[in-house]
C-alpha cells in the first residue's frame, strides 16, 4: 500500500504548549474532503534550525524584544539565520551559531517601509533555508500587519513544501489571524499570538514556540497524493487544540 509522511505539530490552543500525549486514533486528516487513513503516529523531536523572519516595518519595533528572546533559545547543535523585511527580504545573518553576531544584527535594523510577509517568506525559502542541517523551522516575527498580495498565499505554502520547512507566525494584532493560522496548518507549523500568551506568565513565549518547534510528530497515512492548501488536520480530544502538517515524504 502506498503511504506518505507527514511532519505534524500539535498545540494546545490555550496555552500554546506542545501536545505531547497525542494518539493516531485522535487524529483525522482530509484532503480536498477526502479522508486519509491514519497508519502510525510516533513522536519525532530534535533539533531545530530556524530561520528568523524579523518584521522591519513601522511597527516593527513593537515585536523586536522577541527576537532577542528567541536567539538567546538557541541551544548546541542548533543555528539559526536572521532575515530582515518589509518591502523586500534581506538576509542579515546566514545560519550561524552565534547569538552574539544574531544579536547585533537585530541591534541595526532600521525601520520603515511596509512589510509583505509572504512575498519575504517566498524569497527566504527559496534562497536560504536549504542551508539548515535539522528541522526547518521559519519563525516569521510580524507585528501582525501584511501588505502582501492574497494570492501568494499557494505559492509560499508550495515553497514551504518543496523545500520541507515549517512555518511558525508570531505576531501581536489579531485582524489577520486567519491567514497566519492557514500558513502555519498547511505546513506543519503552529500559530503564536504574544497577547494570548501574555496571560500565562508560567512560562516565556520563546520557550514555548521553541519547545513546539522542537517536538513534532511524525504521520503516516495509507495514500501518497498531493496535499492541497485546503488539506484539513484536526485531533478528537477535549479542549481546543491546532493541529498541522508537512509533507516530508
Amino acid at each position: 500500500m502506498a503511504q506518505m509522511r507527514l511532519l505534524v505539530s500539535a498545540v494546545d490552543a490555550k496555552t500554546s504548549r506542545p501536545i505531547k500525549d497525542l494518539r493516531a486514533s485522535e487524529v483525522t486528516i482530509t484532503n480536498d474532503k477526502t479522508r486519509l487513513p491514519v497508519v502510525e503516529l510516533k513522536p519525532s523531536g530534535g533539533p531545530a534550525d530556524v530561520m528568523l523572519l524579523l518584521d522591519t516595518g513601522p511597527a516593527g519595533p513593537e515585536v523586536q524584544p522577541l527576537a532577542y528572546e528567541l536567539i538567546d533559545e538557541l541551544r548546541d547543535p542548533e543555528h539559526m539565520a536572521l532575515v530582515g523585511y518589509a518591502d523586500s527580504a534581506e538576509l542579515m545573518v546566514d545560519f550561524t551559531a552565534s547569538k552574539q553576531r544574531l544579536k547585533r544584527a537585530v541591534a541595526r535594523v532600521r525601520y520603515g517601509n511596509e512589510p509583505k510577509a509572504l512575498d519575504a517568506l517566498v524569497a527566504a525559502i527559496s534562497e536560504g533555508i536549504d542551508h539548515a542541517a535539522y528541522r526547518r523551522a521559519i519563525l516569521l516575527l510580524t507585528a501582525g500587519y501584511d501588505s502582501s498580495m492574497p494570492a501568494q498565499f499557494p505559492e509560499v505554502v508550495r515553497h514551504a513544501r518543496e523545500h520541507r520547512a515549517s512555518i511558525f507566525p508570531i505576531y501581536v494584532a489579531g485582524t489577520m489571524r486567519g491567514l497566519w493560522e492557514d500558513l502555519a496548518r498547511q505546513t506543519g507549523g503552529a500559530a503564536f499570538n504574544l497577547k494570548d500568551m501574555a496571560r500565562d506568565a508560567s512560562q516565556r513565549p520563546a520557550g514555548r514556540i521553541f519547545d513546539v518547534a522542537r517536538n513534532p510528530y511524525l504521520l503516516t497515512v495509507g495514500a501518497k497524493t498531493p496535499l492541497s492548501d485546503k488539506m484539513k488536520i484536526e485531533a478528537k480530544r477535549s479542549g481546543k487544540t491546532f493541529l498541522s502538517a508537512l509533507p516530508i515524504e
